[in-house]
């Protein structure tokens, strides 16, 4: 029988002959994904769906979904999509990390301009008879100082049409590298510095537990008289209440939105404010960005149901059918290491390091490293996956280096990743026992044994007695339960290390309470993706 699609939002007709072509069965209903019940109800019949952000892919529709193999997101955004709901399934989701770039970026510099030159507003008033000519006194955006946080893919073609605008440029992203910096003709400066200096700030940065509500009104108040702010990324990095005062006051001068916390926006603050220009989301709205995601998501998902090829997976690794039961431990393994210093890290990363030692060595390494990268980059940057971190990691400048050994431990293989900063080298090693779990072996170059769990807790400090007694004594406090309790150390008295894997994750005031102590130099609560 014929693998069978759901397009359930809108996508090129050309997308749908794509499947049709590569013998799949489509149905094209680009209005189902608003009818969540209707949706609900017929969505067993299907072996893929294809998406835009209209469907809301939630635990309730994947429970429903007895028959999905795949979920196909034409565009970058997943955050419509429950995906560890969907890895529990074993359901694959595929995304098109680059497919909208452009289109997205010329979209903040034209809301840049309509919100320098008031034109939504003066298109309004002539079209109304008026002759308003010196009600809109715009500003010139050359020689302005435009801020970009997150210059990753989109924010650094921003930063080029910044330039050629005569733009000065500074840029905030903490995986952006000095070199690549000074390839694209920005300066790199530190998250308040770009806030003072800008005189438009725009926002190219993924939402995640660091980036949301990045625009608040601490942040704001640290921003320049009359800055004017960009939004086409997510509705959620913006306190939207803060900005609407700030517009109110005139501390903000202008705001061009593009996205918003609840879409369809239907009822905003935002609304009716003369300083303010508003999109439903057209970020990626453009003839040739919308058949360039769909052409690409539909041979995705063609090759998947047809040949079994996964690209751009968000939760499964590009791996063959032959390699995958050797290779598929080893690669949570990376990913795990990946997470673990990508979590404790708050300084850009200048190089990483990957050590393959004795049978890791023979293995696909360039899944592995892929797999390392994007459990580094994850915690930053949450939709990454193993096809799309090496390009990250690549435009932002940083080092990458794989080193392959013979064995020279008592590990039959194992992995160690090493990250520098300006000031810091971290390493973390680990391997995979029999039953196919990772497990850390050596933090900081001090030697352990640990079991990798969902919530986790590393904390460093001088060895020196009642370090266990404190720490049980604390999750005890806060009715947190030890599933295991690993120390190490460097040398009698040196320092040392504790990783603790608990039943569930630890609060803020439990982190606060244990810095309070003195005795224990850091404590970093970790979280890990421990599917199959």
């Amino acid at each position: 029988m014929a693998p069978r699609v759901l397009v359930s939002d809108a996508l090129s007709p050309t997308a749908v002959e794509i499947f049709r072509k590569n013998g799949i069965e489509v149905d094209y209903e680009p209005s189902l994904g608003k009818d969540k019940k209707k949706l609900l109800s017929v969505i067993g019949q299907y072996d893929g769906l294809a998406i835009r952000s209209a469907t809301k892919v939630t635990e309730k529709l994947i429970q429903a979904a007895t028959n999905l193999k795949v979920v196909g997101r034409a565009g970058i955004g997943v955050d419509n999509v429950d995906i560890p709901a969907a890895s529990r399934r074993g359901i694959i989701v595929m995304n098109t990390p680059f497919g909208n770039s452009i289109t997205t970026a010329e979209h903040a510099i034209a809301l840049l301009f309509a919100v320098a030159r008031q034109i939504p507003e003066a298109n309004a008033s002539t079209h109304a008879g008026k002759w308003e000519k010196n009600r809109f006194m715009g500003v010139e955006v050359t020689g302005k100082t435009l801020g970009i946080i997150g210059c990753g893919n989109i924010g650094s073609i921003v930063a080029t049409r910044g330039i050629g605008l005569k733009m000065k440029v500074v840029a905030y992203d903490p995986f952006l590298s000095e070199e690549r910096a000074e390839e694209l003709g920005v300066e790199k400066v530190e998250l308040d510095e770009l806030l003072a200096r800008s005189d438009f700030i725009t926002l190219h940065t993924p939402l995640t537990d660091k980036t949301r509500h990045i625009i608040n009104a601490q942040t704001i108040a640290k921003m320049k008289d009359g800055v004017r702010i960009i939004n086409c990324a997510r509705g959620e990095l913006i306190v939207e209440a803060d900005l609407v005062e700030a517009l109110k006051s005139g501390k903000v001068a202008g705001a061009g939105i593009d996205v918003f916390a609840e879409e369809p926006a239907t009822n905003s603050g935002f609304f009716g404010l003369p300083n303010v220009v508003c999109t439903p989301h057209l970020g990626a709205s453009t003839t040739e960005a919308q058949e360039n995601v769909a052409l690409q998501i539909a041979e995705q998902m063609s090759d998947y149901l047809t040949k079994g090829a996964v690209t751009n997976a968000i939760n499964m690794p590009s791996i063959t059918a032959e390699e995958a039961p050797r290779l598929k431990p080893f690669v949570k393994l990376a990913e795990v290491l990946g997470a673990f210093v990508g979590q404790i890290n708050d300084e850009p990363i200048e190089e990483i390091e990957i050590l393959f030692d004795g049978s890791t060595a023979t293995m696909n390494t360039r899944a592995l490293v892929s797999a390392a990268l994007a459990g580094l980059i994850r915690p930053q940057v949450s939709d990454v996956n193993m096809v799309s971190a090496p390009v990250m990691v690549k435009e932002r400048g940083i080092i990458v280096s794989e080193v392959k050994r013979d064995k020279s431990g008592v590990f039959d293989g194992y992995i160690k990743l090493t990250v520098k900063t300006k000031s810091k080298t971290r390493s973390i090693a680990g391997t995979c026992f029999s039953d196919g779990k990772p497990r850390f072996i050596q933090i900081k170059g001090i030697n352990l044994d640990a079991e990798v769990g969902e919530h986790m807790l590393y904390t460093t400090n001088a060895d020196t007695p009642g370090i266990i007694g404190l720490l049980g004594t604390i999750c005890a406090k806060h009715n947190i339960n030890i599933a295991n309790f690993q120390l190490g150390r460097d040398r009698p008295g040196g320092n040392a290390i504790a990783l603790l894997y608990l039943d569930e994750a630890v609060p803020q005031a439990f982190i606060d309470e244990v810095l309070a102590t003195g005795k224990i130099i850091s404590a970093k609560p970790l979280r890990f993706d421990v599917s199959a």
